[in-house]
């Protein structure tokens, strides 16, 4: 098979999701053993915004999980999820008109790589289990410190592939073997859970990560790790002085 453009495999990561956005949720449960809702929290409480009335970019927003959270997690903030997907993005508006702090959520379609704001709007820009279906990781960091105002932080988190032993045998047993075969049995797509496993067998390792970050101009980039690097949190901010 011959490698997809940019804009091909774009087209084809927006189909999937647009596919499986019914079951996205349930799925992330299941084969996350629940620990999504726990590394999400997580990833907000990273920011450390406090009871700031912050503004918050949620890129690749989905269901609006991530940015729902946030809305609870952060009293008074504003939250605006951006996603390409737009059954993903309707899911996002359901779940949005039950949530307690639904009112300071709001959801736009459009690009990561072509996001439809002014720069230095934001207080911070955070994602969740995106990067691997992005592109240009390089215009998406871009973008990420052009719309954050100065002294603003990004925090990301993602699945990559863990390398630690005995771990990383069972993990790749599951991930690249069991999960499809769950996506096939409670979704009935096994492409699309298929495309998930293998966007984290070929991801870059956290450390490139971490450089592409650092090589945008954001500063104080920290990594944290779990389930022996399967899942790792970047945080990184913009300086307050322009470089």
């Amino acid at each position: 098979m011959s490698p997809l453009s940019q804009d091909g495999r774009q087209q084809l990561v927006q189909n999937i999701f647009n596919r499986i956005a019914a079951r996205y949720d349930f799925l992330n449960r299941v084969i996350s053993f629940h620990l999504d809702t726990f590394w999400r929290k997580k990833a907000i409480r990273t920011l450390a915004l406090g009871g700031r009335r912050a503004v918050v970019l949620d890129l690749g927003s989905g269901t609006g999980d991530l940015a729902l959270t946030a809305a609870k997690e952060i009293p008074e903030a504003k939250i605006v999820g951006l996603d390409f997907s737009l059954e993903m993005l309707r899911f996002a508006q359901k779940k949005k008109r039950r949530a307690a702090a639904g009112d300071r959520t709001f959801f736009v379609l459009g690009s990561a790589l072509e996001p439809p704001f002014k720069e230095e709007t934001f207080d911070a820009v955070m994602t969740a289990f995106v990067l691997r279906n992005i592109t240009d990781l390089n215009l998406f960091f871009r973008h990420a410190y052009r719309l954050l105002r100065p002294g603003g932080k990004i925090v990301s988190l993602d699945m990559f592939p863990p390398s630690r032993l005995p771990f990383s045998f069972f993990y790749s047993f599951y991930f690249y073997r069991m999960v499809p075969w769950i996506g096939t049995v409670l979704a009935h797509d096994r492409g699309a859970y298929q495309y998930l496993s293998d966007s984290v067998k070929s991801f870059n390792p956290p450390e490139t990560i971490a450089e592409l970050i650092r090589q945008t101009g954001f500063k104080e980039i920290k990594i944290q790790k779990f389930m022996s690097g399967a899942v790792c949190l970047h945080l990184g901010e913009k300086p307050r002085i322009p470089r």
